[in-house]
């Protein structure tokens, strides 16, 4: 199988079976969505969904969040992972946006990037969810599920060499989709220590069935 025909099978089963597809994240505004994702980095959307409806029924947007300090931040943030850091850097991103973004959630990269606690995947992830731009974000799952399935090949040992692989051979419309494709299917399906293979739709031509495979 080529890798064409492997993007292509890949694709358009997701295309039949999940068209409308959105992230499994809780959120009112652009403003909320990146501190929801803030709040993701190395939690689960389920502890994450469990914290924003009340720290967004104090701080609803940035110039509200902007006029709290960090101590109050982190008394609705305290239960998910690294809470010093990420009140710390909600509070920094918020006087940030009030200050140099006039209140707004930046759509170009480089000021996203310029965000306390924004990283290139969380970047990602605003300008598509937010702004429907192409743009890949490339998580553990995703990391995991595109080396498994052969979408990209070993030499692509870092999220952002597996970013290019992937908008190389995904339809730029279709890029804020396959994101959350190639997600859920890590999440809830491809996981990684113990991968559904009973019910994944692609085991027929999984590279761990090749002779010496270590999956």
């Amino acid at each position: 199988m080529t890798l064409s025909e492997r993007y292509t099978k890949v694709l358009d089963y997701f295309r039949e079976k999940q068209p409308i597809v959105d992230t499994e994240l809780e959120y009112g505004s652009v403003f909320q969505l990146l501190i929801a994702v803030v709040l993701s980095a190395q939690c689960t959307d389920k502890r994450v969904n469990m914290i924003t409806p009340t720290l967004f029924k104090a701080y609803p947007d940035a110039a509200s969040m902007a006029g709290a300090d960090e101590a109050e931040i982190y008394e609705y943030v305290r239960s998910v992972s690294y809470p010093n850091a990420k009140a710390r850097h909600i509070s920094q991103l918020s006087r940030m946006i009030m200050e140099d973004y006039g209140g707004e959630v930046p759509q170009d990269m480089d000021q996203l990037l310029r965000l306390p606690g924004v990283g290139r995947k969380t970047a990602n992830v605003i300008q598509a969810v937010a702004f429907g731009k192409s743009a890949m974000a490339v998580d553990t799952h995703i990391y995991r599920v595109s080396h498994r399935l052969g979408l990209v090949p070993p030499s692509c040992n870092t999220p952002l060499k597996v970013e290019r692989q992937l908008t190389r051979h995904i339809p730029a419309e279709e890029i804020p989709r396959a994101h959350h494709w190639l997600l859920l299917h890590g999440r809830y399906v491809c996981k990684s220590l113990r991968p559904q293979c009973s019910v994944c739709p692609f085991t027929s031509f999984c590279p761990k069935r090749l002779e010496g495979s270590k999956l």
